[in-house]
């Protein structure tokens, strides 16, 4: 383990803290989308992307603090971003249970995935049937996340007991 006493405990107060953001984005994308639907505007799809894009951003700046302050480790190399969610969700036997479940893992794959896609094609090229989609399970993937890390900011708390 590699934080200092104290470190576990602002590390779950920085975790709560971005899930309160990412809570934001996931209702500003809902949002975005009826907008969509209701007035039949696809420019409020260019907003429901990057709320997409910002929602596993927030996501992936969770991971990396936890694998700086209790793996001591973070992924490089060309493929970092699979790597840290794959490390997310292995048990570190002797360090640290998984930070998420192998079905988080599956879920937030998708949102990563189309991160990637986002920063490398224009908006107007994204498939709204697509952006839908993920809009309409950001909301589960959003819980499941919150839960696996509620989980672990109790690993965190019994950990900054211990030491």
């Amino acid at each position: 383990m590699t934080a200092k006493t104290g470190g576990y405990l602002a590390l779950a107060g920085r975790i709560t803290q971005t899930l309160m953001d990412i809570d934001r984005i996931v209702r500003r994308a809902e949002l975005l989308l009826t907008k969509s639907r209701s007035t039949g505007d696809e420019g409020y799809m260019d907003g429901v992307a990057l709320n997409l894009h910002n929602f596993y951003t927030g996501i992936e700046s969770i991971f990396e603090d936890i694998a700086r302050t209790v793996d001591g480790a973070v992924p490089e190399g060309a493929n970092w971003h699979q790597e840290l969610l794959v490390q997310m969700a292995a048990d570190l036997a002797g360090s640290r249970p998984p930070v998420i479940r192998r079905s988080t893992r599956d879920s937030l794959d998708e949102y990563r995935a189309f991160r990637h896609l986002v920063r490398n094609v224009y908006t107007f090229n994204l498939r709204p049937k697509r952006l839908s989609d993920l809009v309409e399970r950001i909301r589960i993937c959003f819980m499941d996340l919150r839960s696996d890390l509620e989980e672990f900011g109790r690993f965190l708390q019994a950990l900054e007991e211990s030491t």
